[in-house]
């Protein structure tokens, strides 16, 4: 793992769904009015037959993805999160998941990551599609799984729905990092508490976990890229070995990756102190700052930090997260 502040990279997304679909002809980019905000201008300017514009009519747009699918292709669908769940529910439900196509669901601007208030941010998305049956749930966390996301998700079975932050994406892992759809990964091993993670959140989690191993806590970090279906052996077994277990998840605490990780732990019967952080059954605000949307929704590092402390029953205040300056071309956790 690389250290704050993180390098970033600018459309890697866009990138590898281009080298992609040079070698696979039979995947199409669809886009709905939002082309070049989900990097798919670079789709539009070099393969421009396998190209279609969708419109402003996501649910139109799910069901021709639907019909490209049931006649031999791979669509990647394309537009922002509340718009690529939310709006088409019911054509999602009908034409693709329920027929079970292989239609791939890109939804960029996850959570709060915008700053386009409640009609703009994807708070629930996990939680829709997490109940779809045959879909899977995807959220990944830098831009070395964003690179291989494209080409992971292509064949699998059936629908698959994926959590895309826009801009400028930081290089957590190093190059030698696998995106694994079937396995969590543990990348920091404790005794004390779980730390469970997924996409944007994974970055506050490490920073947290640091400054807890230096006050005397022992933190297990696991990294979550595949809500659905999750991995929950690796969870438990983590889990197990520890005295409590934090989520952390840019989303609503409901139907996300905490409501999974609940369920799996109380499945086998793992009777170990939860706490959720995410959205708290809240409506979030438009702002023209994203770190300042991660701060008044308790989506921090400092509140990892204190809920991990809280949960544990450490005595006195939680230990304070160090701010990590940056400069231009870097990001450091919130």
């Amino acid at each position: 793992m690389r250290e704050p502040p993180y390098l970033t990279e600018l459309k890697p997304y866009g990138r590898a769904l281009v080298d992609l679909a040079r070698r696979r002809e039979d995947i199409l980019c669809l886009s709905g009015d939002l082309t070049r905000q989900c990097e798919v201008d670079l789709f539009q300017e070099q393969i421009p037959e396998r190209f279609v514009h969708g419109g402003m009519a996501e649910a139109n747009m799910m069901g021709l993805a639907g019909a490209f699918a049931r006649c031999g292709h791979i669509p990647f669908v394309h537009t922002f999160g509340v718009f690529a769940t939310r709006r088409p529910f019911d054509q999602i439900a009908n034409a693709i998941a329920y027929p079970n196509l292989p239609v791939r669901i890109m939804g960029f601007m996850p959570g709060v990551s915008t700053p386009g208030g409640p009609s703009h941010q994807a708070i629930d998305d996990m939680a829709l599609m997490r109940a779809l049956p045959n879909m899977t749930v995807i959220d990944v966390a830098d831009a070395v799984e964003v690179r291989q996301v494209v080409e992971a998700i292509v064949d699998v079975p059936g629908p698959v729905y994926v959590r895309l932050k826009r801009g400028e994406i930081p290089i957590l892992f190093d190059d030698d990092h696998v995106l694994n759809l079937t396995r969590a990964d543990v990348l920091q091993s404790g005794t004390d508490v779980a730390l469970v993670a997924t996409g944007m959140m994974l970055a506050p989690a490490l920073a947290a976990a640091r400054v807890l191993g230096e006050h005397g806590v022992s933190v297990a970090v696991v990294n979550v890229p595949v809500v659905k279906p999750l991995d929950a052996a690796t969870i438990c077994e983590v889990v197990a070995g520890t005295h409590a277990v934090v989520t952390a998840e840019n989303h609503s605490i409901i139907g996300g990756l905490g409501s999974a990780v609940a369920e799996a732990i109380s499945e086998v019967g793992l009777g170990r102190p939860l706490r959720r952080v995410g959205l708290r059954d809240t409506f979030a605000e438009g702002s023209l700052d994203g770190p300042y949307l991660f701060e008044k929704y308790g989506l921090s590092t400092q509140e990892l930090i204190r809920t991990t402390w809280s949960v544990l029953g450490r005595p006195g205040d939680p230990p304070h997260a160090p701010a990590v300056p940056v400069e231009r071309g870097e990001y450091s956790p919130v």
